[in-house]
């Protein structure tokens, strides 16, 4: 049967349907008024009954009708079947009905009661109105007999999503496999009681659309859709209403925030490669800002995943090597957001499918927003605060200052080594850090211990600028007194522009000996020191802490000048980028 001839039919029966009882075939809900809006004026084209109400819950119907029981029946039964409306369309009474919004500044018209109209139905037979059974003051839409029918119509998959929405609303818990055994059954039964239905076990058609209903809430504004993108060779659903397309940084597709979700985002992965390039992605993941510290991570033969809580975000990466091509997504969502994360999570990951081709590393060129602290355009994760430090052991214990390791969740040597604080003193402003794994440093710091001569020439090793800068630099200057501002003999005062980045760093003199540590500048007993002023504890109270903690330091008397290439070698070997997360 074609389509228009089928159309006059079906205008002709609701055209003669009568309200004797408020009762209406729903077709459709929507989350936001815009879209009931459109689908209204859409079965305004086919039908001239369409009818559109708001509803306590926030949602909007979109329904056909009134009509009395009987011939809701018909009309519901013969636009299902002839594909005009949607297979979960269903008989509802209108009692949650509140506010009108379709037709535009209209109500629904009192119409006297009629005879329906039913013309033969070309190619195809009459289906005769269905006589409802009466079962109490709730009229459902379909008997115990017509629901099991329509039930068994239900494809596994569709089966399977069922019991999916029951075990999301706490009322199943045992396999999702689409067979109705008896646990299935009573969930059905515990959910039909829970929200005031005649308890049968099997579900009508508009239960099932109520539940499923219900389920799919939480997406509502996610606007999920199947996107394809041939540039990268993925498609999958992404939730259009929270991102939007946002450029290419390959390896990445990004789609940034909308600001519907605050903080969400998609990223699609693509590249070609090998083991060895699955396993440097994996590795600088870790690096971003939208892959936080906490959470689970496991890497397989050839994929890997990452969790990252933290920081007001709840990130998840997956990336699988196959036929030397990488594919993946990441899905960063607000932390607390859990439900709906969880939803959009699943959809995208049932969703995946790969295509042909990899995103072309030149698909983007460079800009004027290029900056080092940024991977193909995403922001890499920057430490709360970086000082320096130097090994005084050979399996790497470091000496840094106090303020480096205060209130750190993590603790880094080089960005790269996990560390743990294991000795402080906080009069002097020493802590000692141990790296998780032991390390074999080239250079170990010698202490001199030697008094050395005023005015004479020193040279701190640091990191000025953060890690910036992959090796220490050196700033040079003077020693000014042997002493601190208040005769301390456990300080030295420096004629020396230091850095923040500096504090922590060893101070040497010009025979390559350590004659102390640097401490951070700025103030002393409450006054603003000028900017060339410096202090560092003494190569002698470090021994002293040194001791207590354990630890045997090494010491050198020698005072044959060095060079200053040779002193940059020597202390690049022994200082180290100390790193609070």
């Amino acid at each position: 049967m074609k389509r228009a001839t089928l159309g006059l039919v079906m205008v002709a029966l609701l055209t003669s349907a009568a309200w004797a009882q408020d009762t209406w075939v729903q077709v459709e809900a929507q989350p936001t008024l815009a879209e009931a809006q459109a689908r209204a004026r859409a079965y305004a084209q086919e039908f001239p009954d369409v009818a559109g109400f708001a509803l306590g819950s926030g949602w909007y119907v979109v329904a056909l009708g009134p009509y009395d029981d009987a011939d809701a029946q018909t009309v519901l039964r013969r636009l299902r079947g002839a594909g005009l409306i949607p297979g979960d369309s269903y008989i509802a009474d209108g009692d949650n009905y509140r506010q009108q919004f379709w037709p535009v500044g209209g109500q629904v018209a009192d119409v006297a009661p009629q005879e329906p109209v039913v013309e033969p139905l070309l190619e195809e037979p009459v289906v005769e109105p269905v006589v409802v059974e009466p079962a109490g003051p709730r009229i459902p839409d379909e008997s115990e007999r017509e629901a099991r029918a329509s039930e068994e119509l239900l494809t596994r998959p569709e089966r399977e999503q069922l019991q999916i929405a029951l075990q999301w609303a706490g009322f199943y818990d045992s396999a999702i496999d689409g067979a109705y055994g008896r646990g299935t059954r009573a969930s059905m039964g515990v959910w039909q009681e829970a929200n005031n239905h005649e308890v049968t076990g099997i579900l009508t058609t508009g239960q099932r659309a109520e539940l499923l209903a219900a389920y799919n809430a939480v997406l509502a504004g996610m606007n999920l859709q199947t996107v394809r993108d041939d540039a990268t060779g993925i498609e999958i659903a992404i939730p259009t209403g929270a991102v939007a397309f946002a450029g290419y940084e390959p390896p990445f597709a990004r789609f940034d925030p909308t600001g519907t979700v605050p903080g969400a985002q998609v990223l699609l992965i693509s590249q070609e490669g090998d083991l060895n390039r699955l396993f440097g992605l994996y590795e600088i993941m870790q690096t971003l800002d939208i892959v936080p510290t906490n959470g689970p991570r496991e890497r397989g033969d050839q994929s890997f995943t990452l969790e990252g809580i933290g920081g007001g975000i709840h990130s998840y990466t997956e990336a699988r090597l196959n036929d030397g091509q990488i594919k993946g997504f990441t899905l960063v969502w607000p932390a607390g957001d859990d439900e709906r994360r969880t939803r959009v999570l699943a959809e995208m990951r049932a969703s995946f499918a790969r295509l042909d081709g990899v995103l072309d590393p030149g698909l983007s060129r460079p800009g004027e927003d290029q900056a080092i602290d940024l991977v193909s355009g995403l922001q890499v994760r920057q430490p709360r605060l970086s000082r320096s430090g130097f090994f005084v052991t050979a399996d790497g214990l470091v000496l840094t200052t106090v303020e480096a390791v205060a209130d750190c969740s993590e603790i880094t040597l080089d960005e790269i080594h996990p560390a743990a604080v294991v000795y402080t003193d906080a009069a002097l402003g020493l802590a000692l850090v141990r790296p998780g794994a032991p390390l074999a440093p080239v250079g170990v710091a010698a202490f001199q211990t030697g008094v050395p001569r005023l005015q004479a020439e020193v040279a701190v090793a640091g990191f000025p600028y953060g890690g910036v800068l992959s090796r220490p630099a050196l700033t040079f200057g003077r020693l000014a007194d042997i002493r601190g501002l208040q005769g301390e003999d456990t300080l030295k005062r420096l004629d020396l522009a230091a850095q923040p980045g500096d504090a922590g760093g060893p101070v040497f003199d010009n025979a390559g000996g350590v004659l102390g540590m640097l401490l951070p500048g700025g103030t002393m007993g409450g006054q603003v020191l000028p900017p060339e002023v410096a202090f560092i504890v003494d190569a002698d109270a470090i021994f002293g802490v040194l001791t207590a903690a354990g630890v045997t330091p090494v010491t050198t008397d020698s005072v044959a000048f060095i060079p200053p290439e040779a002193l940059t070698r020597a202390a690049a070997d022994m200082t180290v980028l100390v790193s609070c997360w």
